[in-house]
């Protein structure tokens, strides 16, 4: 499949839908090339490809996608000049389909490898006909018929209507037959043109003959009456051998036989010697060339039948590539037909060969460095969207790409968490360091809270020195904000035991402020435009890292009540005076409670039996299952995951040669001890049974209380979040509604 086929979609998406959808279809599609060249061919199944990922992407049905590729093509081809070829191709509708196999056939000179379609018209009437189609490609049949009633409303200014009647498809063939309904007046006239007859001139069979020299005449038996003196030059055993047995037909695509040449008489035919043909002198004795095995005769032309011989006539000439190709099939000038172009044909060709070959290797080579700059403009176009999309959030920059000015990118969110934190001492490590160390510190430290700021799905708003603020909520709304904050902060303490005081060779300190409010965010100004957030959220956060104390998180009121129905150890610190709020009553953020083991089985059970037993206040217990697990597991320790970790192979491996010794491997053994924990709780409560089975604990819950219910589902509602498994919070949350 040639560009030009290409050219034409990519017009029609991006004229329709517009760049970015054409860039969606792209990757969707998974298309490697930016850019198609008119007359480079490209695989087949791009088109199928391209349709089926605009409508996935539209919703517009499949089928309606090819049909309007079809229409496109037709408009599209008029920047080549093509429309003048459709203009003249027939007087009507009728005459424009007949034509169709000639124009693909003209069509060859500039695309030599063409595959094209072949089309019969049979059942004219005045209303309408039947058209034959038939191709080697699949699934083109809606892109057809979009071609078809597209022409009919440019060139003949007639609606068209199309019915498929039937659809046959076999291994190397498609052949549907569809009925075309549309004013066809033009017929009317043509069989009133016919009962006009002219005056019959006698002509010898001879003369006849001599006119056409690549002639072919044969009987219903298809054997060959009489052959043209060029043919018989090349084949002169061909007359009295059945016709197929000499030639194979090309074109149509329809089977050689005589039933198949009377019903397409409206056709060009296209015949190729099966044997082929060559000639050896000694002139090109020494020639690499004569090795070659010769040549097939390839004839083009007309089939007539003659109904006073009972036969049909085959009135073809010979389609030749070059003269050299002509000497050596052992024809000459001389036998090409006089009254028509062939000879001009051949001639021309040959001077104008070269230059056209020169052309078009030219015409590829800057195809080529144009795909090239494309290719490579493609993957500027990637990293400038990367860097975009670093400064800018996603959605926010292609608001501003679509056009939209900077000021209705400002919106208003309700419930946001704000992050501050500055380095501890920050002016006195500077003035006892260089500036490249101080430069060398800090940006270990942000290369670090940025792998957070990813990791715990939050928004990096800017830095300021050793100031580090992020942001969760916008511009991604989420009901978590607040807990994504915590966590991020609670890493970012535990960061700092990795980098280090340059001036101290000590550890780094940081002070962590953390607010949630409402706040407006948006894109302002025009110059080095930035994601900025407006309001009292933002000054409330600051000034509580500003009041707040080395390693430790300070949290406002606010964000301590989104944290209460998860399990976060928080200490009031009191009431601190706050520069232009007054008197704020504020917590400090210690950790997480450590209910659940860090073995790596179900997350969610461990979740259930973690805040069950914060229901029943049990301290003790937690600390003696803690102090437990570090007994039995000893050294094991550091090579057991995170909780919220998916299982790896890592774990299978270990679990195969923890399964291998007689005694049960540590994730058994914690797990009973949470079993025998949640045994004791319920046998002193009559709230909880447990019971295990493949490593996972399945729980019985009958508690009054709902709002320990309702806090152990917001928990696993959070962590399916984090894990990026909401799916599986659905589930557990069914669980807590049941309990």
């Amino acid at each position: 499949m040639y560009g030009l086929l290409m050219e034409a979609i990519v017009h029609y998406v991006k004229e329709n839908f517009g760049e970015g959808v054409w860039l969606d279809v792209r990757r969707l599609a998974n298309i490697q090339q930016v850019t198609f060249a008119t007359h480079e061919r490209y695989s087949e199944k791009l088109v199928p490809n391209i349709a089926k990922a605009l409508s996935d992407i539209t919703g517009i049905p499949y089928n309606g996608i090819m049909d309007a590729f079809g229409v496109c093509f037709v408009s599209f081809v008029g920047q080549y000049g093509y429309d003048r070829i459709l203009k003249v191709l027939g007087r009507n509708m009728t005459d424009f389909l007949n034509g169709l196999d000639n124009l693909h056939e003209y069509l060859r000179f500039s695309y030599p490898k063409l595959r094209p379609p072949s089309f019969f018209v049979e059942e004219e009437t005045v209303s309408g006909l039947t058209l034959h189609y038939r191709s080697k490609r699949k699934g083109y049949v809606h892109y057809v018929k979009g071609q078809i009633r597209q022409v009919g409303a440019m060139f003949y200014n007639t609606k068209v209507d199309i019915d498929v009647i039937s659809e046959e498809d076999t291994d190397n063939m498609t052949h549907v037959i569809m009925k075309l309904h549309f004013d066809n007046t033009a017929f009317k006239e043509i069989q009133e043109k016919k009962n006009v007859y002219s005056e019959t001139l006698p002509l010898s069979s001879d003369v006849f003959y001599e006119l056409f020299p690549f002639h072919i005449v044969f009987a219903e038996n298809m054997q060959v009456r009489s052959a043209g003196d060029g043919l018989r030059a090349v084949f002169p055993d061909m007359v009295g051998q059945r016709v197929t047995d000499v030639f194979s037909m090309v074109r149509p695509l329809v089977p050689f036989s005589w039933h198949s040449i009377l019903a397409h008489t409206n056709n060009a035919f296209e015949l190729l010697s099966l044997k082929t043909v060559s000639r050896r002198n000694d002139y090109e004795r020494d020639s690499d060339e004569s090795n070659m095995d010769g040549y097939a005769i390839h004839l083009k032309g007309q089939m007539m039948y003659m109904p006073d011989w009972r036969a049909i006539m085959f009135l073809g000439t010979p389609i030749l590539e070059s003269i050299d190709i002509m000497f050596k099939t052992g024809l000459y000038i001389n036998d090409l037909s006089m009254h028509d172009s062939s000879r001009d044909l051949v001639l021309a060709g040959t001077q104008q060969s070269a230059e056209l070959k020169l052309a078009l290797d030219q015409e590829q080579k800057k195809s080529k460095i144009l795909q090239e700059s494309m290719h490579k403009l493609d993957e500027e176009m990637r990293r400038t969207d990367s860097l975009l999309y670093q400064m800018i959030p996603k959605q926010v920059a292609d608001r501003l790409r679509s056009g939209e000015p900077a000021i209705t990118t400002c919106e208003v969110f309700e419930n946001v968490t704000i992050l501050f934190s500055d380095v501890v001492g920050f002016t006195r490590i500077c003035s006892q360091i260089s500036p490249m160390e101080v430069v060398s510190m800090l940006n270990a430290m942000y290369t670090k809270f940025d792998q957070l700021s990813e990791r715990h799905n939050v928004y990096k708003v800017e830095t300021i020195g050793d100031a580090y603020m992020v942001v969760s909520g916008t511009p991604e709304k989420t009901r978590y904000h607040a807990l994504h904050i915590c966590d991020m902060s609670i890493d970012m303490l535990n960061a700092m035991s990795e980098l280090t005081d340059p001036s101290t060779d000590g550890n780094m300190k940081i002070r962590v402020g953390v607010h949630s409010g409402n706040t407006v965010a948006g894109v302002v100004g025009i110059k080095m435009p930035r994601y900025c957030l407006f309001g009292d959220t933002v000054n409330t956060a600051s000034r509580l890292e500003t009041n707040g104390e080395a390693n430790k998180i300070h949290i406002s009121e606010t964000t301590r009540t989104e944290l209460l129905d998860y399990p976060y150890i928080l200490e009031e610190r009191g009431t601190v005076t706050v520069k232009g709020k007054g008197e704020m009553k504020t917590y400090w953020l210690l950790g997480k409670d450590p209910v659940e083991s860090s073995i790596a089985h179900c997350p969610f059970g461990s979740i259930l039996l973690g805040e069950l037993s914060n229901v029943k206040g049990s301290k003790d217990a937690c600390t003696a299952t803690k102090r437990k697990n570090r007994n039995e597991f000893g050294s094991e320790r550091h090579e057991v995951r995170s909780l919220y970790s998916p299982v790896s192979f890592e774990d299978v491996k270990r679990s195969k040669s923890w399964n291998s010794t007689p005694t049960d491997s540590p994730s058994k053994q914690n797990v009973n001890v949470q079993y025998q924990n949640a045994k004791d709780f319920h046998q002193e409560n009559r709230m909880v049974s447990a019971t295990v089975c493949n490593n996972h604990t399945t729980l019985t819950v009958e508690s009054e209380n709902t709002s320990n219910i309702q806090r152990i589902e917001n928990t696993i509602q959070f962590e399916a979040e984090v894990m990026k498994q909401p799916h599986l919070s659905s589930h557990i949350s069914r669980t807590c509604v049941m309990l």
